[in-house]
């Protein structure tokens, strides 16, 4: 009876040694861009594999076949675990994100890789300790490519052709913008700016090079007029459930964070940089007439938005941070970034 006891407690040990072996955690991920665009296929699904190789398999993700809620309730989507793990834009929910602002003011660069990544550095070192991101885990904070300005009507030459024109935008200081030139600005998620100029009830939009070639817009568009520097950008940040993240193991956690941070938002700025060259390419097959905007255009925007980013210094003052001082080295960090440091 002794030997059989022996004999049946060595089999249940060996079964259970490479059931724990394999033990694995899945996750389930969503995206609400289409399979094809740059942060489905060439930033998650990349970065998802990473991690499964890095954790040897022990975390997984499956890339669900259409996202359960709309962009702008992704955030507490992913908060509440309905999903665990996704993106969002924090100009979609205005009001809730105040210091992230700092990477949607215009002319901080032609390159979503230096922007992104001088925005990661300066996350970490003064926006995540004030938890604007509370109830997620942050993978990393993120811009896209610098915005430019398209019309589905004439030309944009100066001020006056932005006067009470119909603008899609993707809110956050760029909504601020759109209002500070005189513009209507229409607040709606990306995935909606087909139908929006389609249908008429947008006249342009604000938008990087390659969401204008992601979303099919070239046929609906007829001018664009690229600003130097980016008119400006949009503020990203790629999360994950923290009680999922708090379940991991120690070294998965550790392997997940290694892949997390500048490591992210490098990867995804270097992706954007990639997708807005052929973007220009494709906006150029098009026909879409396109001219760079002049001196004194420049001129005239920068005169016009300023004071939303000088709004914006007052508005975090309260935090004891100097809005004024925090840019000067922000702009600085992406200049570093751009020479290679």
């Amino acid at each position: 009876m002794k030997l059989l006891q022996t004999v049946a407690a060595g089999l249940v040990a060996s079964l259970l040694i490479p059931v724990t072996a394999q033990a694995q955690t899945v996750l389930n991920a969503s995206s609400w861009v289409p399979p094809a665009h740059l942060l489905t296929a060439n930033v998650m699904v990349p970065w998802m594999q990473e991690v499964e190789k890095a954790t040897e398999g022990r975390v997984k993700f499956n890339l669900l076949p259409k996202a359960p809620v709309g962009p702008p309730q992704t955030f507490d989507a992913v908060k509440d675990g309905i999903v665990d793990f996704s993106f969002t834009v924090h100009g979609y929910t205005p009001g809730r994100f105040v210091l992230t602002k700092m990477t949607e003011f215009g002319f901080l660069g032609d390159s979503a890789e230096s922007i992104s990544v001088a925005y990661q550095r300066m996350h970490d070192k003064y926006l995540a300790k004030y938890n604007e991101h509370e109830g997620v885990k942050v993978i990393g904070v993120f811009s896209h490519g610098p915005g430019h300005m398209y019309s589905a009507k004439g030309p944009i030459a100066g001020i006056g052709d932005l006067a009470n024109m119909k603008v899609r935008v993707g809110g956050g200081v760029v909504n601020d913008y759109t209002r500070a030139l005189g513009a209507n600005p229409l607040l709606k998620p990306s995935s909606e700016s087909f139908q929006m100029l389609q249908s008429g009830v947008a006249d342009g939009i604000f938008f990087p090079s390659e969401s204008i070639a992601a979303f099919k817009l070239t046929g609906l568009l007829k001018n664009g007029t690229e600003v130097p520097g980016g008119l400006y950008n949009t503020s990203f940040v790629m999360m994950m459930n923290e009680a999922k993240f708090k379940a991991l193991s120690p070294a998965d956690q550790a392997a997940i964070e290694k892949l997390s941070g500048e490591h992210f938002a490098r990867r995804v700025g270097k992706a954007w940089d990639v997708a807005d060259a052929a973007g220009d390419e494709a906006i150029k097959a098009a026909g879409v007439a396109m001219q760079t905007a002049s001196p004194a255009f420049v001129a005239e925007l920068k005169a016009k938005i300023d004071p939303v980013e000088q709004a914006w210094y007052a508005d975090i003052q309260g935090k004891g941070l100097d809005g004024a001082a925090l840019m000067k080295e922000f702009r600085a960090e992406i200049q570093k970034v751009a020479a290679g440091n």
